[in-house]
């Protein structure tokens, strides 16, 4: 198992709009994907208020390139970006990282 962190930093203004879109459709097609889901998070205290953080579990690299290809060539997912742009775009920067879990973490 293989873990992806990804961080999103929001447009000015648009972080409200960035986790609207995650609520109403992104996850939705990613539960029916079968997608692990770990958590999303934004930051309490201490980071930028602007950015939205997730995390998604992958059996292995491979299976991790093949989904988010399929996922991004999907109408369904073209139609909900598309739409929830309208007034520009959500995201400014898009951070991911592969994470590969100690012999010693709880998650594996």
């Amino acid at each position: 198992m293989i873990f992806e962190l990804r961080t999103y930093t929001a447009m000015p203004g648009r972080l409200g709009d960035l986790n609207r879109r995650f609520r109403d459709h992104t996850i939705k097609i990613w539960e029916a994907r079968g997608w692990n889901m770990v958590g999303f998070w934004t930051y309490k205290h201490g980071g930028p208020s602007d950015q939205l953080i997730y995390m998604l579990g992958w059996p292995d690299q491979e299976t991790r390139d093949r989904e988010f290809a399929a996922f991004g060539a999907s109408p369904e997912w073209q139609k909900a970006r598309e739409e929830s742009e309208v007034n520009g775009p959500l995201v400014a920067h898009i951070r991911s990282d592969i994470l590969n879990p100690t012999d010693y973490s709880l998650l594996r």
